[in-house]
């Protein structure tokens, strides 16, 4: 694990609950209390259930939820999961991101290579079982990368697709034994357009060619007018998330 930005600002810790029970009861209740609310309002209950504890993941699509999170919590770390597979056009808008934004970026990378992983598992895993090249670029390194936390915001949205149609505004991420923030849960495309427009955020180029989901380049093409705006993904495979937020 890399990090940039090392000397970002800090957040003090927060007096968070202290067993699994606790923290389960803590995101059910914040649930059902901040349905509807403005994502900063989100956001601001987050930093201060769980002060440093708390961190921010981020594709790189776009930096909309570095925009919402950064001007609450100024400093926060932002994970990036560096798969070796992402477009340099992603990668060009992860290091904008680091020096446009008050974050601290942590820069993740699986225990493998791709040539450690081609030469152990043989070439293009991601061709023959995308599921198991996503565990292992993705899924196991943001295990590790979350460890330190007690929770993590993520710019999951029910519109996304069918899988997060119910996906709540906080909830208990049992899998991984924290707290998942999700602030824009509620938000439409139209809400996250509104926001992009007037706030000026920084967008990876690949969405202005056809590409509005952006995954690592061998998984993901472009996508046509009309079509479901994740169709790009693992085309070919019946396969529709990565495993991140299954």
């Amino acid at each position: 694990m890399s990090v940039t930005n090392p000397d970002a600002g800090t957040r003090p810790g927060a007096d968070t609950a202290d067993t699994d029970e606790e923290r389960r009861a803590l995101a059910e209740r914040a649930a059902r209390d901040l349905e509807g609310a403005p994502a900063r309002e989100v956001i601001s209950w987050a930093a201060e259930h769980f002060g440093d504890r708390l961190c921010m993941t981020s594709s790189m699509a776009d930096a909309l939820m570095v925009d919402l999170v950064s001007a609450v919590v100024p400093g926060i770390d932002v994970i990036f999961l560096d798969t070796g597979y992402h477009f340099a056009e992603t990668i060009g808008t992860r290091d904008a991101v680091a020096a446009m934004y008050p974050i601290n970026l942590v820069n993740v990378e699986p225990q493998r290579t791709v040539a450690e992983q081609d030469r152990d598992l043989g070439p293009r895993l991601h061709g023959r079982n995308p599921s198991i090249c996503c565990h292992l670029r993705k899924v196991e390194p943001l295990k590790r990368a979350l460890e330190p936390y007690d929770a993590w915001l993520s710019g999951l949205r029910r519109d996304d697709a069918s899988t997060r149609r119910n996906i709540p505004v906080v909830q208990w991420d049992r899998r991984r034994r924290m707290v998942k923030v999700n602030p824009i849960a509620g938000w439409t495309q139209d809400d996250v357009d509104a926001y992009m427009a007037e706030h000026g955020v920084l967008v990876n180029p690949l969405q202005y060619d056809g590409y509005p989901s952006i995954g690592c380049a061998p998984c993901t093409r472009r996508v046509e007018e009309g079509e479901d705006p994740r169709s790009g993904r693992w085309a070919g495979f019946a396969k529709t998330e990565c495993g991140i937020h299954l």
